[in-house]
């Protein structure tokens, strides 16, 4: 048996060290070229291209382009929840949660500007049930995730609807305010200084929301 064929447990041969290169460069390409260009307009070409590999090397990994967004949405979502829980699980009050939402995200995307763009490009199927196939289950789950923080400390529990409605606004929020952020200031010292007030106002906006929300007014929110 050749060296090629020969495998100790728990080692990975070179035709697998191999292969898993060649996804992850197919992963790179794409992912930069989707921030670049957009999904829509970046064709598996592009990618292969980028990747430098031929167009069946494609293939062998992924059976369509939707696959490969598929994995790189989950990788994504996968990292930015875990950050999420590791930043947000301890917060006791709604204000407090709200804004430690907002900057771990801020945190997470700050470094990660192709993860942004796919987190962007890819927020309009959190809740319609169309566009790239499996997409929007990724995003339902992180949507979940983030509801049920805010469940945590609500003392009255409001219906499903209305926690995804918040996760879906904390969501969009993030999206406008780090693209106006990355357009507005070119200074990272200044960032936070710059956006400051717009979070403040998102903080106070949707905690009156969750208090209207709240039947009969009372006061069964924990702030």
């Amino acid at each position: 048996m050749t060296t090629e064929k020969k495998k100790v447990r728990g080692k990975k041969t070179r035709g697998e060290l191999r292969t898993e290169a060649t996804r992850k460069a197919l992963l790179t390409a794409a992912r930069e070229l989707f921030a670049e260009k957009g999904m829509d307009l970046t064709t598996i070409d592009d990618i292969t291209q980028r990747a430098d590999v031929a167009k069946g090397t494609f293939y062998y990994h992924f059976k369509n382009k939707n696959r490969l967004i598929k994995e790189l949405m989950r990788n994504m979502l996968v990292g930015l929840q875990n950050n999420i829980e590791a930043h947000c699980r301890k917060s006791t009050d709604l204000e407090g949660l709200l804004d430690c939402l907002i900057r771990s995200h801020i945190d997470f995307f700050s470094n990660r500007w192709e993860d942004f763009a796919l987190f962007f490009q890819g927020r309009a199927d959190m809740i319609l049930k169309e566009g790239y196939e499996g997409i929007d289950v990724r995003f339902i789950d992180y949507l979940d995730s983030i509801a049920d923080l805010f469940d945590a400390i609500i003392s009255y529990h409001l219906d499903r609807d209305s926690l995804i409605r918040i996760s879906c606004a904390v969501a969009g929020f993030v999206s406008g305010y780090y693209s106006f952020a990355v357009i507005a200031t070119d200074d990272d010292d200044h960032f936070n200084e710059t956006l400051q007030p717009v979070q403040r106002a998102l903080v106070a906006g949707l905690s009156k929301f969750i208090r209207e929300a709240t039947p009969g007014n009372e006061p069964t929110v924990r702030w």
